[in-house]
Parts: C-alpha cells; sequence; structure tokens
C-alpha cells in the first residue's frame, strides 16, 4: 500500500515537474529577449519595402508596438500570404501581423485573435468625375478586375440600377483597372480602402481620390498564433483592445491608410 502511494505520488510530481518545465509561448517570447513576427511585405500599405529595403507598413507598426508591450525587440520575418500558418507552425515566426482573415476553415488549424484590422471596400475615381459616394455611380462607366467579389457586387448593381447612360467593364489585372481609370475608359473602381491608399500615395496615376465607401461585406483580419498557445492568445487579445482603446489603432490607419479606420465592432454580437 505504502508503494503504491509513493509510486503515485512520484508520478504526480513528475506531472508537476513537467509542467513547470514546460512553459508556454508567452514566457518563451519574454525570455528569449525576440519576437518574431511573420508579415506580408507584398502587400501595401499593410507590409512593404521602403528604398532603403527596411519594412515598413501597418502590420510592421503593430508588431513593433507588440514587441514594445512584451518588452523585447521585433523581428520581421517576411512571409507570403500562402506561408502565414505554416511559418507558425514551423516554428519560423512566433505570431502572424499578417492581415489574416478569421475563416472557421483557418481556425481549425490556427489561433486568432480579435480582429485588429478590417478591410473595407472603396469607390476610386479620378479628380473631377464629381463621384463622391457609391450611389453616385449610377449612370456611370465603372470597372474592376473580373472574377472578383468587387467586380461581381459592382456588375450586379450597375445592371440593377438599368441606367442606359451606365456601363460596367471587366480587365484581367488590376494593373489594367487603374491604367483605365487613369486614361479615362472609365470612371471609377471599386478597391479595398487600403490598396486605394497605397495607389493614390504612389503616385504613378495622376489624380486619383476615394469616391466614397461601397456598401460590401467588410473583411476582418485577426493576429494569430499557435490555436493551443493560450496565454499568447490572450495576451493578443488584450494588445488588440489596447491599440484601439488608446487610439493607437487609429493613429496607425491614418498614418498609412488614411481617413478614420471603421469599426471593429460587429453590431447585434459584440462591442
Amino acid at each position: 500500500m505504502i508503494a503504491r502511494t509513493l509510486i503515485i505520488l512520484a508520478g504526480a510530481l513528475g506531472l508537476l515537474l513537467s509542467s513547470a518545465a514546460r512553459a508556454d509561448k508567452l514566457d518563451d517570447i519574454i525570455a528569449s529577449g525576440k519576437l518574431r513576427c511573420a508579415v506580408v511585405l507584398d502587400f501595401p500599405p499593410m507590409g512593404s519595402r521602403d528604398e532603403k529595403n527596411e519594412p515598413i507598413g501597418f502590420d510592421v507598426d503593430t508588431c513593433n508596438d507588440l514587441a514594445k508591450a512584451l518588452g523585447v525587440k521585433a523581428e520581421i520575418v517576411e512571409t507570403p500570404f500562402p506561408d502565414r500558418i505554416p511559418a507558425l507552425v514551423s516554428g519560423r515566426a512566433d505570431v502572424g501581423v499578417a492581415s489574416t482573415s478569421d475563416t472557421l476553415q483557418r481556425a481549425k488549424t490556427i489561433g486568432f485573435s480579435v480582429p485588429y484590422f478590417v478591410f473595407k471596400m472603396v469607390v476610386l475615381t479620378k479628380k473631377g468625375t464629381n463621384i463622391n459616394a457609391y450611389n453616385t455611380l449610377k449612370g456611370r462607366k465603372p470597372g474592376s478586375v473580373t472574377g472578383t467579389y468587387e467586380a461581381i457586387a459592382l456588375e450586379k448593381d450597375v445592371k440593377k440600377w438599368n441606367d442606359p447612360k451606365g456601363s460596367f467593364r471587366a480587365y484581367q489585372t488590376q494593373a489594367d483597372v487603374f491604367l483605365a481609370l487613369a486614361q479615362g475608359q472609365i470612371e471609377a473602381t471599386v478597391v479595398t480602402s487600403t490598396v486605394a491608399a497605397a495607389t493614390i500615395k504612389a503616385g504613378k496615376y495622376k489624380d486619383l481620390q476615394m469616391g466614397g465607401d461601397a456598401p460590401y461585406d467588410l473583411d476582418y483580419v485577426s493576429l494569430i498564433a499557435l490555436r493551443q498557445e493560450y496565454g499568447l492568445l490572450n495576451y493578443l487579445n488584450l494588445f488588440t483592445h489596447l491599440q484601439t482603446r488608446t487610439g493607437r489603432a487609429q493613429e496607425l490607419y491614418a498614418k498609412w491608410v488614411g481617413g478614420t479606420m471603421p469599426d471593429l465592432t460587429v453590431k447585434g454580437v459584440y462591442r
């Protein structure tokens, strides 16, 4: 009986020591003094490189803010869109600050924070068209990249308006759309607010400007980490809340996108 009790106690002690020895990811990051963020760097203004080849953008600044909050140094791990989750699973990165849409399918593999950014669709037009709201596209000549979500929605609305003066034109690439807009072949297009801001800022196509929001579904994106790292995910949730509550998220939005950041809450679901 005594021997059996000793075995049970020894096993329990072993489990306690094993649990103590295994610090969670949050502890590991703090102990290492470094936070490795997977960031997409070909998606301005969320992530790109400047003339000195240094990473810049909303996601880069968010990673730096997170590292500062943790008291560690940020390391940007350049990660293409398809490699965002593999980078975490393989251990190449600790967190993903990479504009990752919070889908249920992805949640089977990776853990999501509450949304830290939301992409909205806006009208991109040219100065002098007098297009300043989505409904002013009625009777105009908009265009978009064929097969995309925004192209399907825009073409559907043009047909619904049934205005003989209006027409929709489809193009193969985003560059083709911007060129057509700059040359006056179309009067407007619909793109994400970030793409619109980056295109206007780049200055390649002259006299482009935003012409109001498009009434399409919003795309909420979250910070990501391994789904079993509850301590880290809880920290990411609080960090995201504080970025919004302190006004820092709006500051970064104004810096990289321009204007007022869309509401991250969903009416009737959470505040």
